[in-house]
């Protein structure tokens, strides 16, 4: 799995990043099918550690990323695709204002049968202040011991490979 994240990274298709909550892995993100040309795009797709749901990590985490593909990477799209039984996960782009654009029937094969989902998405020009500080300002209050972006002991790092600038030349 790590070679074909590796490989699909070096090439401009994929960034995976994982995440670290208080020196330990608690989760992955993947910024998937990275598309170029008039289309800018990619696709996010996101799990956590059960041990840490709820407590802003993802929603950050998602955030930080989005913002990297925004202003570093050139993506002028993100979606994310979520069953719609997943109500985590469905929180998280809420949080963020993602906005919900429909269903995908049947779209994924997962555990055996091909699962339906929901497509929520935004584009660069719903952020212009970036995705981070809108979520920072949408969070006047955080919860003692709740996870915040400025928080040093739990940095989400990328493969060594992934990091860096993978705009499209052809742009």
């Amino acid at each position: 799995m790590v070679r074909h994240l590796r490989t699909e990274a070096n090439a401009g298709r994929m960034l995976p990043f994982v995440i670290e909550y208080q020196g330990r892995l608690v989760g992955q993100l993947t910024v998937a099918g990275i598309t170029w040309g008039s289309m800018c795009s990619g696709h996010v797709g996101y799990w956590v550690d059960e041990s840490v749901a709820g407590r802003g990590v993802m929603p950050t985490a998602v955030a930080l990323v989005v913002d990297h593909c925004f202003r570093t990477v050139g993506l002028h799209r993100i979606e994310v695709c979520i069953r719609p039984e997943n109500g985590p996960s469905r929180r998280v782009v809420e949080k963020l204002g993602f906005r919900e654009e429909g269903l995908r029937p049947r779209y994924l094969h997962i555990d055996g049968a091909w699962r339906d989902h929901l497509v929520f998405a935004l584009t660069s020009e719903e952020v212009p202040e970036g995705l981070l500080s809108r979520w920072r300002r949408s969070r006047s209050r955080t919860a003692p011991g709740e996870f915040r972006a400025t928080d040093r002991s739990a940095p989400m790092n990328t493969p060594g490979n992934a990091a860096g600038n993978h705009r499209d030349p052809g742009n």
